[in-house]
């Protein structure tokens, strides 16, 4: 019975106490928190108010490399909406439709993607396959909500790039190219287009990543008449849209043209691998389309060669390797002087492998006038090594 009444009272005791703190805070915390402060002779002095001013600190904190890169080249990226009209089979089984239409009839195709402006007239860089090889109009919008149409001064499908000239007499901001060959693994790469044409105003999308890796090579495939070589591979986000928009780098200068990215066959997303063609090519290929509207060698390597196909392969029992046969050698060239025959297959262009013809052109362009290029053939199944020193043919008129 003791017990029982000891352990009411406790209970009423401990009741009381919480019910007695609740109601004195909620009727008298300020005056109870006053009262403590000013009792304590320690207590620390309240931080005096600091005067911020205007915003324009802290608006600078949030300036950086990337925001200066963007700032300086966003005004030069353009998005690009190209035509073409292409005849399509028509209703061969629908005698309507033939008896007014025709066999065949007109389709207009269209492909959108991005580029850049790399000169105060307008002149434009951007993929070839984002323009096609005959495109009916080319209309390029600004990010200042303008639109133009453009003149396709030249491509090149080989290198996957082509040069457009706005037609407007007005300046235009532009960018310049860095130099591709100073390009660090790990620096900034800045990525700016306009991803699936999502955006009418022409205002560029950003996305940012690092250089994951140089000098990446994709063997053509025999459908593609492209060849890529020493592309710059980024983790910048590019989808279909961005391509012919510039990769920058801190600076916001360009260092390559976004092109295409690698699914590694999970799909048509982006898996952090886009590849870029390097600018000091972008360069060199843009102001030849410029000069002449092809691309074309500075110099004569004097043979001529074919792509080693397992039809020659069988026909003259050559032996089964990947590269040049060489069909004929002129006797006041380049390839003459440094030893090179008929029958001889090339297999390495300067260090690299050839694959096949288009391929050997792409190495071909890498050199100039002047150059030194190495080769490697085979011949009588023996491996040669040899330096075909890069001139002009020698004319019969040149040499009187």
């Amino acid at each position: 019975m003791k017990k029982n009444v000891l352990y009411s009272l406790l209970i009423a005791s401990v009741a009381l106490t919480f019910s007695g703190c609740t109601d004195y805070r909620s009727d008298a915390s300020a005056p109870f928190s006053a009262a403590v402060v000013e009792n304590r002779t320690d207590a620390p002095e309240p931080p005096a108010a600091k005067n911020t001013g205007t915003k324009e600190p802290i608006n600078r904190s949030r300036e950086n490399a990337i925001t200066a890169a963007v700032e300086k080249a966003s005004s030069s990226v353009v998005s690009i909406l190209s035509e073409a009209t292409v005849e399509r089979p028509g209703f061969p089984r629908d005698e309507f439709y033939r008896h007014f239409f025709g066999d065949r009839f007109q389709k207009k195709n269209r492909r959108m993607g991005s580029g850049f402006i790399i000169s105060d007239d307008g002149l434009v860089v951007t993929n070839q396959h984002v323009v096609g090889k005959n495109p009916a109009s080319i209309t390029i919008s600004t990010t200042y909500g303008e639109n133009y149409d453009a003149e396709l001064i030249g491509s090149d499908e080989l290198t996957d790039i082509a040069l457009l000239k706005i037609q407007s007499n007005e300046p235009f901001p532009f960018v310049e190219f860095s130099d591709s060959d100073s390009v660090k693994v790990g620096e900034w790469a800045i990525a700016l287009g306009n991803p699936f044409g999502l955006f009418d105003d022409g205002k560029p999308t950003v996305t940012v990543g690092v250089v994951s890796a140089m000098n990446r090579d994709f063997r053509p495939d025999p459908n593609n008449p492209r060849v890529y070589l020493d592309m710059i591979q980024t983790d910048a986000s590019i989808n279909s849209g961005n391509s012919g928009g510039p990769l920058l780098n801190s600076n916001g200068d360009v260092i390559g043209v976004n092109t295409f990215i690698y699914t590694g066959g999970t799909g048509s997303g982006f898996v952090g691998l886009g590849f870029a063609i390097p600018s000091n090519r972008v360069d060199r290929i843009s102001s030849q389309l410029l000069t002449s509207g092809s691309v074309v060698l500075d110099y004569n390597p004097g043979m001529e060669f074919t792509g080693l196909t397992e039809e020659l392969v069988v026909r003259y029992r050559l032996p089964y390797v990947q590269g040049l046969l060489v069909t004929s050698v002129n006797k006041d060239g380049p390839a003459f002087e440094c030893g090179i025959m008929p029958g001889d297959i090339i297999t390495r262009i300067g260090g690299t492998r050839v694959v096949g013809e288009m391929h050997a052109w792409a190495l071909l362009r890498e050199y100039r006038e002047g150059h030194m290029m190495n080769i490697e053939l085979l011949r009588d199944n023996q491996l040669y090594e040899t330096d075909m020193h890069l001139r002009k043919k020698i004319d019969a008129t040149d040499a009187e």
